[in-house]
């Protein structure tokens, strides 16, 4: 059974997520914005997407582009969780995740590193 939770708290907690990150990786963060949105519409079961060319990709060319984005997608995290506990959990796992990506940390390696 999904839980089911305000739109505002599920911001709530993907803020306190962010909070969770250490300030030297906060601040190393490049034009970056962090969203929720209800579902992704290819991948209706997708927690999480980062969009964007990670920092270690970057080149001088770089200058100018739009924000990369990082979203967190609420309907599915809550369909995918049990209770409130499992989606505080999941919100941040899924928050790590996607910075990962903004950092250039493939998804294999975030498997290896147990943040798959």
């Amino acid at each position: 059974m999904p839980v089911t939770m305000p739109p505002d708290r599920f911001d709530e907690l993907v803020g306190d997520a962010l909070d969770l990150v250490p300030a030297e990786l906060a601040g190393a963060m490049d034009n970056v914005v962090v969203l929720v949105e209800d579902r992704n519409p290819d991948e209706p079961d997708l927690l999480g997407l980062y969009e964007g060319v990670a920092l270690t990709e970057r080149t001088a060319d770089y200058a100018g582009e739009l924000p990369d984005r990082i979203t967190v997608y609420r309907d599915a995290v809550l369909d995918f969780c049990s209770d409130e506990r499992e989606v505080v959990d999941e919100v941040a796992i899924t928050v790590v995740h996607e910075i990962a990506h903004h950092f250039g940390i493939a998804e294999e390696r975030l498997h290896e590193l147990g943040w798959g």
